[in-house]
Formats: C-alpha cells, sequence, structure tokens
C-alpha cells in the first residue's frame, strides 16, 4: 500500500540522505586516491618494484617488505623487471599503481627511461622512494633509501692499500658496465681508487685515472692499472673480464669487483691461471654468499651493504606519510638517506673499523 508523506517530512528525509551521501564521501576520501590521507587504521596501498628477482639482494627486499606490510597495515604489491635493464616491466607496474590509487611506490629503478612514468605517479599523488641506486636526476624521486656506494668503495680501497703496505700495485679493475654510466658503477669505481690514494679527474666517467703513477694510501707506493673491463655484474662476466686484462698483463695482484659474483668469476679465471694465491680481491655487497667467500680467503675484503634496511625504512615511510606524518629527509652532505655500510674481512688492517666473516654473517642477506 503506498505511502503519502507531508512536505516536512520529505525534507527531513532528503536532508538525511544528503547527510549519509555527504559521510560516504567523507570516509572515501580518507582511503581512496593517491594524495588523499589515510586514517590510523586503513590499509595503505604501496607497490615494490624491484630490477629483478633473479638477485638475491633484490629478494632480500621484497621478504623484509612483506614482514613490514603486515606491522604497517600495508596492502602490498609486488612487481619486478624480468631481468637487470628491464624498464618496460618496471613502466607497467608504476602504471598499474597509479590506477589502483596506491599511496606510494618503492622502486629499484632499471634505467632513466622509467623517469617519466615516475613523474606521472607522482603528479597523480603517489610518494615515490627509490631504493639502492640514486636515479639521474636525483630529484627525479621524492627520496632515495640506499648504500653510500663512494664510501663503501673507498672502505675497500683504505683496506687495499694498508695490505699492500707499499709493494706495487697492478691492478684489474672489473666494473659493471661498459656501454651506459649509472652511478653505483662510477661511485664504487671511484670511491675504491679514492681509498687507494689515485686521483680521478673526471668523476662522469669511469676510466679517467692515470694509468700508471703513485698511490698515496696506506705507505704508500707505485701503481698500474692494467684496465677497465665490464662484467654485468655477472660470474661469468667477472670471468671472462679477468681472462681479458690477465692477457694483458699476467703480473696482476689487486681486482677490484663491483659485486661478489664477478669477483667469484674473477677468482675462478685466476684459479684456471694458477694465479688466485698470488692475487688480492676486494668488492662490495656483503652478501651471505659473498661473506662465505670472505671466509674462504676468495675475497680479501668486501663492503657489506644492507638492503632489506632499505625496504623496511622506505615501507615504514610511505605508510607515516599516508597517514599525515613527516616526510623523510636525505643525510647531510648526500643526495640521499644512506643506510650505511660496513667493512668486513678476516684479515683487519691496523685504523680501520671492521667486521669479521662470522660478525658480518649474522647481518648479511640471500641467506
Amino acid at each position: 500500500m503506498p505511502i503519502h508523506m507531508t512536505r516536512r517530512a520529505k525534507l527531513a528525509v532528503a536532508a538525511s540522505f544528503a547527510t549519509i551521501a555527504a559521510l560516504s564521501l567523507s570516509a572515501c576520501s580518507s582511503t581512496g586516491g593517491a594524495g588523499a590521507t589515510a586514517g590510523p587504521n586503513d590499509e595503505v596501498g604501496v607497490t615494490l618494484i624491484v630490477k629483478t628477482t633473479t638477485n638475491p639482494y633484490f629478494v632480500s627486499m621484497e621478504d623484509a617488505a612483506q614482514a613490514d606490510a603486515k606491522k604497517a597495515n600495508v596492502k602490498l604489491t609486488l612487481a619486478a623487471g624480468k631481468k637487470d635493464g628491464d624498464t618496460d616491466s618496471q613502466i607497467q607496474a608504476i602504471e598499474n599503481a597509479i590506477s589502483r590509487g596506491d599511496k606510494g611506490i618503492l622502486i629499484t629503478p632499471n634505467g632513466s627511461a622509467v623517469n617519466n612514468e615516475i613523474a606521472k605517479a607522482r603528479k597523480a599523488g603517489l610518494y615515490v622512494i627509490a631504493l639502492d641506486t640514486v636515479p639521474d636526476p636525483a630529484d627525479s624521486v621524492d627520496i632515495t633509501f640506499a648504500t653510500d656506494n663512494f664510501a663503501a668503495g673507498e672502505l675497500i680501497g683504505k683496506w687495499t692499500a694498508a695490505k699492500l703496505d707499499g709493494k706495487k700495485a697492478t691492478i684489474a679493475m672489473l666494473d659493471l658496465f661498459s656501454d651506459q654510466i649509472v652511478s653505483v658503477d662510477t661511485n664504487r669505481d671511484q670511491g675504491f681508487l679514492k681509498g687507494l690514494g689515485i686521483e680521478v679527474p673526471d668523476k662522469s666517467k669511469n676510466g679517467s685515472e692515470a694509468k700508471s703513477g703513485s698511490y698515496t694510501g696506506g705507505k704508500g707506493g707505485e701503481y698500474t692499472i692494467v684496465g677497465h673491463q665490464a662484467t654485468q655484474g655477472a660470474e661469468d662476466g667477472g670471468r671472462s673480464a679477468m681472462e681479458t686484462l690477465l692477457s694483458k698483463n699476467p703480473d696482476i695482484n689487486v681486482v677490484y669487483t663491483i659485486n661478489e659474483p664477478a669477483a667469484y668469476g674473477a677468482y675462478q679465471a685466476l684459479k684456471a691461471a694458477g694465479k688466485e694465491k698470488d692475487v688480492t680481491i676486494v668488492s662490495i655487497d656483503g652478501g651471505c654468499t659473498g661473506v662465505g667467500y670472505v671466509k674462504d680467503g676468495i675475497i680479501g675484503a668486501t663492503a657489506q651493504q644492507y638492503p632489506s634496511k632499505m625496504a623496511s625504512l622506505g615501507m615504514e615511510a610511505i605508510a607515516k606519510i599516508a597517514r599525515g606524518g613527516e616526510k623523510p629527509k636525505t643525510t647531510d652532505g648526500l643526495d640521499f638517506f644512506s643506510t650505511g655500510q660496513k667493512l668486513v674481512t678476516d684479515q683487519a688492517q691496523t685504523g680501520l673499523e671492521s667486521l669479521t666473516s662470522a660478525d658480518a654473517g649474522s647481518t648479511c642477506w640471500g641467506k
């Protein structure tokens, strides 16, 4: 049976519907939309995009982010490039994060090709944090959480200078790339040379140092740079690069490597040539496998970095910002937030603070 209402009743009902609609819109705006502030108990959407999941370094980031997501009430989406350098997959993952209305993105960029998509995300209100590598330019993201790669290189350079004890250094430089310039490559390479006490006149690229002269680190001495060879950061690349440089000069006694997979490849080439006991290999990463190489005497020293810490701090920062909290700040004197680095060696040198392989085993990643 139909119900007839007075004009006053009709107005009251209309007002009630208007109030309900306003409340519903308010509730949606507290959680929906990248730029809207989330409530203290609202779930926050975050996407973590790593370079590749074939590297345990980036897997450790995913593991840390997943653990922190539960604590911070974050709905985490994981994405990755199919291989190192795959920017297309990363671009698609950024587009997906924007479409979902995520509050933020954590990304280890595979290259500058992702910069335009990152700019779109930031314009849409997402807070974007780079992990591991400072992008070019640094302000293409809101902030970066990363190892100070120059400082890490400097640590192993100082250790090498002290270990040489004034002897001549015949040096092989096993870098990352030869066809592109990325900060992690130049910073580690040039930090090592600075720690050793060799001047680098052009900070924009590798290989600008004098090919021979005197190093000033430790007791100082003479040096020769046999050459720079790219490894792609891979074991097979390290082996072939070492073979190439040994063919140029079989008297190499110091090998700098961009990372521990490349270091192990170099060791294999040296062992095949019967020279593994005559050469000091240094590297950077501090993964559990690399720490094992230090323990076994394959690597003389490495610099440990902390990818899990990068992911955890990034996750916490986005969750905090999404709920109206303060934004993180860069480390004084740097254009990123440094998550730290420590020298790892079982051959401690006077004046250099270091961890033993046993100590570093409790803080390594990729177990």
